[in-house]
């Protein structure tokens, strides 16, 4: 018998080399390369070939498009993650860190499903309206187990323990499921090819079927993703390309709260998060989440800042803590949920433009509760709670801030100002440094009780936090 050639598959871009190298030499990736066992010569061609039907050329003019049905899932959180709802056909791929809540969050919104839409749908002569779970890591009594646990009790939910993806594709097609989740697409495999499930092939293979499936058969598909130790789904690049939605969980495993954040959404907006908090009957959908991010403080504390940050379409408080303290030779400037480099930059700034020197000082920056801030918009905040920490001195009760800052030192207007004004004064927020094109030009009811002082230079605000 002879032996079976094997490649050298590499996890990030999916490159092959018939050698092992520590380099992937396609994407230049370190220690990504895996061996696997190559396609044979006699292997089927054109795999793909009843699932993408020949369309003519036709001009966009000429394309009847409307706009997409949703579907709620109801679970008001995930909705608007998702933009509203799960669409039909879609293919969302949602990922996370073990144990953080995935398959327990996708169980709650098919159940949900399951009662909304089955009645309304068959009433209406459509399509079934039935969910389908089809667990590759656990057999169905550990899924039955897990939904008495959440109090799903006479769940209707219908459950599939399949790996193999050709079995997996039958019952699509058999059952014609309006949603249909696939946890998780690492363990599925295809009889196409030799090499072992999880491989980049395979799960690239799997997830390709998958989404011509749900295209054409109009099922929405949710793929649950494992991640690697960084914290990126594992698998493949083109993987988060094939499908419309991407969905990453976040949070600390030792806190009760998590966060959905999309990084991709072809059908709504990027960047939009979900907070949920982990009960015993399972992750309920947190209202008010800027009160998870702000401290019970119950009067101001030196070195923390009140910043309001825009996730997705979203403005939410979040408290900016800071703690500078005597350092060594070589201080340390370290942040958590906020970008490092970035705070090394506004030291500087800091010291140039406002007289404020760290240079001997260690500085730590944190954004309480887990969040991660991206946006240049959190620069101010930053800023003012480092200062804070220097002097020893509190700032006001009821102060926020917000604002980009600029290696001139000037103060530049963040996006959306008016709403996140309207957010703090609707908290009880009393007094506000915001850029000077971010303040209202004229009275507003929305603004009352809260004192807006605009700035353009970043030594205006610290003259303006001296005086209040």
């Amino acid at each position: 018998m002879a032996k079976e050639k094997t490649l050298f598959t590499c996890n990030d871009c999916g490159g092959t080399s018939p050698r092992w190298l520590g380099k992937c030499p396609h994407c230049g990736a370190w220690n990504t390369l895996v061996e696997s066992v190559a396609e044979s010569a006699t292997a089927p061609k054109n795999r793909f070939a009843s699932l993408a039907p020949a369309s003519a050329v036709t001009t966009l003019a000429d394309i009847e498009a409307t706009d997409v049905a949703r579907t709620p899932t109801g679970i008001g959180e995930l909705d608007r993650v998702l933009g509203g709802g799960i669409v039909e056909g879609g293919v969302v791929l949602i990922g996370g860190d073990p144990g953080i809540g995935k398959s327990t969050l996708l169980l709650q919104a098919l159940d949900a499903l399951q009662k909304q839409t089955l009645n309304t749908r068959r009433a209406a002569g459509e399509r079934g309206g039935d969910t389908l779970y089809v667990t590759g890591e656990e057999s169905g009594a550990q899924v039955a187990l897990r939904s008495r646990r959440l109090g799903l009790d006479g769940s209707q939910v219908k459950v599939l323990a399949e790996i193999q993806l050709e079995k997996i594709l039958a019952t699509l097609t058999a059952q014609q499921p309006a949603i249909a989740v696939i946890d998780s697409i690492q363990t599925v495999y295809s009889e196409q090819l030799t090499s072992a499930p999880g491989s980049v092939a395979q799960v690239r293979e799997c997830a390709a079927h998958l989404t011509r499936a749900a295209k054409a058969s109009g099922t929405a598909i949710v793929l649950v993703g494992h991640v690697t130790k960084e914290g990126a789904l594992a698998g493949p690049r083109v993987l988060e390309h094939m499908v419309d939605t991407v969905l990453y969980f976040e949070g600390d495993t030792h806190s009760s709260y998590r966060l959905i954040r999309a990084i991709k959404n072809r059908f709504g907006a990027v960047n939009e998060i979900g907070v949920f908090a982990m009960t015993e009957k399972g992750l309920k959908g947190v209202s008010n989440p800027s009160a998870i991010f702000l401290s019970q403080h119950a009067e101001p504390v030196p070195g923390s800042c009140v910043l309001v940050t825009l996730e997705g379409t979203r403005p939410m408080l979040v408290e900016i803590q800071a703690l500078v303290d005597t350092g060594g030779p070589s201080p340390r400037r370290l942040s958590v949920g906020l970008d490092r480099d970035r705070l090394a930059m506004l030291l500087a700034v800091l010291h140039r433009h406002a007289g404020v020197a760290c240079m001997d000082q260690d500085v730590f920056v944190n954004a309480v509760g887990g969040v991660r801030i991206s946006e240049p918009a959190a620069d101010l905040a930053v800023m003012l709670a480092i200062t804070s920490s220097l002097r020893g001195k509190p700032l006001p009760k009821g102060f926020i801030a917000f604002g980009e800052v600029g290696l001139a030192g000037e103060v530049r207007p963040a996006p959306r100002g008016q709403e996140r004004l309207k957010e703090a004064a609707k908290l009880g927020f009393s007094v506000a440094i915001v850029p000077k094109a971010n303040a209202p030009k004229k009275a507003d009811k929305a603004f009352e009780g809260l004192t807006i002082h605009a700035v353009e230079r970043i030594d205006e605000a610290m003259e303006l936090v001296r005086a209040l």
